[in-house]
């Protein structure tokens, strides 16, 4: 049997994950049930657009479920070690493009709780795998869609 993937997050990240699992086994499961009952009073269910989204929410809703509980079951909780000297998962990184780009910063978490908008990168992104194990004053090379760019590490923390 395939070893099931690790889902690496950090307390918080599993917090929310638990946070939308309950939500979604309580409220928004009952609320579909809810649509579907009420789709099928409209009769006929072969030409019923209600009932038919209806069931195809609660498909969704399901698939989720099942994804979050693999995920939360799967889930390694990202420890911080005390160590800023290298970039490692859960520490933020901040970083200038070469020459004389403005500085940025990311903090390395796993794939569950990405959100680049909020400047959370995934361990797996080719950004992150370019700046793990580096240093501050670490020069890396990292590929982007726009094509490579040279950073230098800042700081880690």
């Amino acid at each position: 049997m395939a070893e099931d993937k690790k889902y690496y997050m950090t307390e918080e990240g599993l917090q929310k994950l638990e946070e939308e699992l309950e939500h979604l086994k309580t409220t928004r499961r009952q609320e579909v049930v809810e649509r579907i009952k009420l789709a099928r009073d409209f009769g006929d269910l072969s030409e019923n657009s209600e009932y038919d989204t209806a069931k195809e929410d609660q498909a969704f809703i399901e698939g989720r479920i099942n994804q979050i509980e693999n995920m939360i079951r799967n889930s390694v909780i990202i420890e911080d070690d005390g160590n800023n000297d290298e970039v490692s998962l859960g520490k933020s990184v901040t970083f200038k493009e070469l020459p004389d780009g403005d500085e940025e910063v990311y903090t390395i978490v796993g794939s569950a709780e990405s959100d680049p908008l909020e400047g959370k990168i995934s361990n797996d992104s080719p950004m992150a795998q370019s700046l793990l194990g580096k240093r501050v004053g670490d020069v890396a090379n990292v590929s982007t869609p726009g094509g490579d760019m040279e950073v230098e590490i800042i700081n880690i923390q």
